[in-house]
């Protein structure tokens, strides 16, 4: 098998280009989930996305990020040996998992930041958004997210999580937080709030604009890589129940300041995290009464005991199925739960559908 040496270098494009019939403007700049130096891949303030691959001896470069159905964006040959493309069209706002193709194999792009989603680490790539701003790092007070490790007897080893506190936890020593359990999509680990969502950036922002009351959030990993994709109608809420519940709660309970009561106490889940997070607090009413799925499904009246829940919240993207979560919500709202619901506008079944999604469901929890 022939080895190929893939870098990313700088590329200048002059003039203008022509794709799907619309002039793609010569504005681009280097992603901001780029590698220190690095200037490919771009962006450019339409949403198009721009790649240059050096792979001389190769015969075919494709870049798996494109539009639904097209195969993702190939790349043309250059006689200098690289090869270059522009995705046929503007990209959805927010963060993309990508990979680059050569000759049929699968690399990462060394000009881009890796982050673990579709159960291996994939390049990224940030188209920006028009309302980028709430999840901007900003000169406010900042919070921390730490990895703890916490014993679990179930699977016989110790687990990871991450634990956001918000700004001034370490200095209230008398105060204690309402948490919110989130957990990740399939592929993903407890990493991808953090470094894909922005989680903890979101948090800060919003308390230091007292939309909210500072709360702490954990994530840990939801056992969710031992399904295979399409796997699912198998997939076993026991075992991740029992880390959750038995395990990790206990274990938070003990090590920070929380109110370890239900009252105080939400799980929510992006996708996959949205099932388990559904199972759970249906199987565990006694352990939540804030529920959260962000395109993970929905609540029917006839699920939920009205006795245990303050808030159910459903999202999901424009692109996704919108009238599922508005049929839902209205089935809620007769039957008398206290429900809230968010479309994201513009977005699909992506990080920026669920950045925008904790953003309206965090000021709405912990308030009864």
């Amino acid at each position: 098998m022939r080895h190929y040496k893939i870098a990313l270098l700088s590329f200048l494009c002059l003039g203008t280009t022509i794709a799907l019939g619309q002039a793609v403007k010569e504005d681009f700049k280097p992603s901001t989930k780029n590698q220190p130096g690095k200037e490919y891949p771009q962006v450019n303030s339409q949403g198009y996305a721009r790649f240059k691959i050096e792979a001389p001896a190769a015969d075919s470069v494709r870049v798996s990020l494109g539009l639904g159905g097209r195969g993702g964006t190939k790349l043309e040959k250059g006689e200098d040996g690289f090869w270059t493309g522009t995705t046929e069209g503007p990209m959805d706002e927010g963060f993309h998992y990508y990979h680059i193709n050569v000759d049929g194999g699968t690399f990462n792009d060394p000009g881009a930041k890796n982050y673990y989603g579709s159960v291996r680490w994939e390049s990224g790539i940030e188209i920006p958004a028009h309302d980028q701003d709430f999840y901007a790092l900003k000169d406010v007070p900042h919070g921390k997210v730490e990895q703890i490790l916490f014993p679990s007897p179930s699977s016989n080893t110790s687990r990871r999580a991450f634990v956001y506190t918000p700004p001034g936890y370490a200095q209230n020593q008398n105060k204690n937080y309402p948490v919110l359990y989130l957990q990740h999509g399939w592929g993903e680990d407890e990493t991808a709030w953090s470094n894909q969502g922005h989680a903890n950036l979101i948090m800060d922002n919003l308390i230091a604009e007292g939309t909210i009351e500072p709360f702490i959030i954990v994530m840990t990993y939801g056992m969710t890589n031992e399904i295979k994709f399409g796997g699912l109608r198998n997939f076993d809420i026991t075992p991740f129940q029992t880390v959750m519940v038995d395990e990790l709660i206990p274990y938070v309970d003990k090590n920070f300041r929380t109110v370890a009561e239900a009252s105080h106490r939400a799980m929510a889940g992006l996708s996959m995290g949205g099932m388990e997070t559904k199972m759970i607090t249906l199987n565990k009413p006694d352990v939540f009464s804030y529920y959260g799925l962000l395109s993970g499904g929905t609540y029917a009246p006839e699920d939920v005991d009205k006795v245990d829940v303050k808030l159910i919240f459903l999202s999901c993207g424009s692109k996704e199925r919108p009238e599922a979560i508005k049929a839902a919500t209205e089935k809620l709202k007769e039957a008398g739960f206290p429900v809230a619901s968010y479309i994201s506008e513009g977005t699909a079944h992506e990080f920026q559908t669920w950045r925008r999604s904790l953003k309206e469901m965090a000021p709405k929890l912990f308030t009864k």
